[in-house]
C-alpha cells in the first residue's frame, strides 16, 4: 500500500520548512540578514502551503486513525499531543516575528524568536514523524 499523495506532499513541506529554518538560524548566527530573511520567508511559506494543503485533506479525508500497537502507540500519541497544540499555538507568534521583522523591530523579533524558533523546528520534525508513523511503518 503506498500512502495518500497530499499527507506525502505534506511530509516534504514539513521537512523542507525545517530545513530552511535550519539554514535561516544558521545564516542569522553567521549575522548574514539577507541569507536569513530569505530561508525564513521561504520557511514561512512551506508552512503555509503545508496548512493549506492539510486542511485540505482532512476536510476530503476525514480522520486518519493510527493503528499501531504497544510501544510505538504510546510513542505516536506522545508526539501527537505534543505537536498538534504547539503547531496551533506558534502560528500567531510566527505573524508577529515576521511583522516586527519587517518593521524593523529587532529587539522585539528576537524576544520572540528565542522560544518560537526551536518550537518551529519542533513542530515540523514532529510533523514529519507522524506522517511515518501513520504511512510508513508497519502497523
Amino acid at each position: 500500500m503506498h500512502p495518500p499523495i497530499l499527507p506525502t506532499i505534506n511530509a516534504g513541506l514539513n521537512a523542507s520548512a525545517g530545513v530552511l529554518l535550519t539554514l535561516g538560524g544558521i545564516a542569522i548566527k553567521n549575522k548574514d540578514r539577507v541569507r536569513h530573511k530569505k530561508f525564513m520567508i521561504s520557511a514561512f511559506a512551506c508552512s503555509a502551503l503545508f496548512l493549506c494543503t492539510y486542511l485540505y485533506y482532512h476536510f476530503t479525508s476525514g480522520i486518519t486513525y493510527y493503528h499501531g500497537k504497544g510501544i510505538l502507540r504510546t510513542i505516536y500519541f506522545i508526539v501527537l499531543g505534543t505537536h498538534t497544540p504547539l503547531a496551533v499555538l506558534i502560528v500567531p507568534f510566527i505573524i508577529m516575528a515576521i511583522r516586527h521583522a519587517l518593521r524593523g523591530e529587532f529587539d522585539k523579533h528576537t524576544r520572540i524568536t528565542r522560544w518560537l524558533y526551536p518550537a518551529w523546528i519542533y513542530v515540523s520534525v514532529t510533523g514529519v514523524v507522524v506522517y511515518f508513523m501513520l504511512f510508513v511503518l508497519p502497523a
